[in-house]
This record gives structure tokens, sequence and C-alpha cells, in this order.
């Protein structure tokens, strides 16, 4: 899995992690961090597609030549 990729899983879980807190403890900035998950799953997403379509690439690039 792409660096970038892990990092955004990252993120997305601290930003679950602390949407929970957040909301437990009754505030409404919880809303914030549900979009920044969002935002880092989709890029995370982003870029493991990435890398599989550059590997593909390669893999059709080395048969054909």
């Amino acid at each position: 899995m792409p660096r970038l990729a892990v990092f955004a899983l990252v993120v997305c879980a601290l930003a679950v992690a602390a949407a929970v807190v957040s909301f437990a403890q009754g505030s409404w900035l919880g809303i914030v961090w549900i979009l920044m998950a969002g935002i880092s799953s989709n890029m995370a997403w982003f870029y493991v597609r990435k890398a599989k379509m550059e590997r593909a690439g390669q893999d059709g690039a080395a048969a054909a030549g």
C-alpha cells in the first residue's frame, strides 16, 4: 500500500476518534471531524487505486515489450 494512502487512513481513523469524543462531550464540532474523515478516506482510496493502475500499466508495458 502506498505511503500516502497509509497516512490518509491514519488521519481518517484519528478524525473518527475525534468526532466520537466531540459528540460524546456534546459538541457539534464533531461534524467537522466527520467531514475530515470523509475527505481523508477518499484520498486513501484514490492513492490505492492510482498505485494499482500504475502497477497494471507497468505489467502491460513489460508484457508488450
